[in-house]
């Protein structure tokens, strides 16, 4: 390599350098890469299988790709979801069908494999059926939901789980003794405890567990024969670290939901977690709001009537409030929402409804009810008969001849409360009125 080309690589990233050239250096997944394990054997075989390869940054995906590519003999294409059309799949088939010829497989590697679209898989799909093309698809998104079944069957999914503390310091202290590659030419000492801080930070991500040391190390101080990197220089570090997640992609509906069944399972603390961690992410606040007014409805219900009043004036103030101040607005609706009663009545109520509605559809509305504002109307008898509610004992028009129901259809209960909070008397005001119906109707107690 020229001189050019050595610094070049030498200002890569320290990730970037640090990764793995074999099976025996790479850390973490050992589910997948151990003793027995499928990628050892094909590794062991030098035969490897389509396959697809899901989870989060930072976790070694790309790194397994060229690994498998290198240990086995093949070729290794790189193509990205994203950036690649149905002429750039096409092309690397037709360098692919040329190696064949020369005796060499070839791998293709697909970056955001959940990202293609339906031309893109149409132009794939028969190079792998073929076996022209190994494919090893990477994502951070739940392939059963963004790659079409053809493709799924022909790729087994394999999950990749993020890097335990221990493996990501393990990984740390390859790169300060790699002198090679890595930063053990320097002699750095890092306490143990300053690792722990790091692989804590790094959140399973062993890329950002080496962004973070490899910043920490612009700070170091001079000892003799090496350096040392003190605690403050780790701070710098830490002070610029984020933990920003796609704001369409699997975490943040993970998060969404973990704050929805913290509240509807009555757990405050839990939910005020998960909305810090959302909001601190990135995520809306506004989005968290909305899953609350969902939830007032759909766990609380007429057991806490205010719940949902509360959320809408939540939503409110933040809009009026703005961010900060607004945020406490959110977290105030959330515990009143997580300690609040729970019933799902009104819930099981409207999906009972709208599967009645499905299996009659003809559903028409008693003369009684209708308005007759036209002579014709009133001619035809809309509005007879009707029962002013307030005019009657109690404000409630008693018994079967008025019970709103249409003419002809089998009677339906959709709504039963349950014995939670507000909703408990919501429960004896409605057996009280059945009770009246049943006395109008002749059949209760005189």
């Amino acid at each position: 390599m020229d001189l050019f080309g050595e610094a070049r690589r030498d200002a890569a990233p320290l990730a970037y350098r640090m990764r793995p050239r074999r099976l025996d250096d790479y850390v973490g997944q050992q589910a997948l890469v151990g003793p027995g394990k499928p990628l050892r054997r094909m590794v062991e075989t030098g035969t490897v299988r389509s396959m697809i390869l899901w989870g989060p940054p930072g976790v070694g995906k790309t790194t397994l790709a060229e690994i498998l590519a290198t240990e086995s003999g093949s070729r290794l294409e790189r193509l990205s979801a994203v950036m690649a059309g149905v002429k750039d799949i096409r092309e690397a088939a037709a360098r692919a069908g040329v190696a064949r010829d020369q005796g060499q497989a070839t791998l293709m590697f697909l970056d955001e494999i959940h990202r293609l679209n339906k031309s893109q898989q149409d132009a794939l799909l028969p190079h792998v059926e073929s076996g022209l093309l190994t494919l090893i698809g990477a994502t951070t998104e739940n392939p059963s939901f963004e790659v079409n079944s053809a493709l799924l069957s022909r790729a087994p999914v394999h999950v990749l789980a993020p890097l335990s503390e221990q493996e990501l310091i393990q990984v740390m202290r390859q790169a300060l003794t790699d002198g090679e590659r890595g930063l053990g030419a320097r002699r750095i000492a890092v306490t143990e405890e300053l690792l722990e801080r790091m692989a804590h930070a790094a959140a399973g991500d062993a890329r950002r567990a080496l962004g973070l040391l490899e910043n920490a190390c612009d700070f170091t101080v001079a000892e003799d024969g090496g350096e040392r990197l003190p605690p403050e220089a780790l701070e710098a570090a830490l002070s610029h670290r984020t933990s920003a997640f796609d704001k369409q992609g699997d975490y943040y509906y993970d998060l969404l939901s973990a704050i929805h069944k913290s509240v509807r399972s009555s757990r405050p603390d839990a939910a005020l977690l998960y909305i810090a961690r959302f909001v601190q992410g990135g995520g809306d606040p506004l989005d968290v709001v909305r899953r609350l007014a969902a939830i007032a409805s759909e766990d609380v219900g007429n057991a806490d009537p205010r719940a949902l009043p509360l959320v809408m004036a939540a939503w409110e103030a933040y809009r009026r409030l703005g961010d900060y101040e607004g945020q406490r607005a959110i977290a105030h609706a959330a515990i009143h929402l997580a300690v609040a009663p729970k019933s799902n009545a009104v819930e099981r109520a409207w999906k009972a409804a709208q599967a009645y509605v499905a299996a009659q559809p003809s559903v028409e509305v008693p003369t009684y009810l209708r308005n007759a504002p036209t002579k014709l109307m009133a001619s035809l008898g809309h509005g007879q008969g009707y029962r002013y509610a307030h005019s009657e004992p109690h404000g409630y028009p008693a018994g079967s001849d008025h019970d709103c129901w249409p003419d002809g259809l089998p009677r339906a209960s959709f709504y039963e409360p349950s014995d939670h909070g507000q909703e408990k008397r919501y429960g004896q005001m409605m057996a009280w009125r059945a009770q009246l119906d049943a006395e109008a109707d002749g059949d209760g107690d005189a």
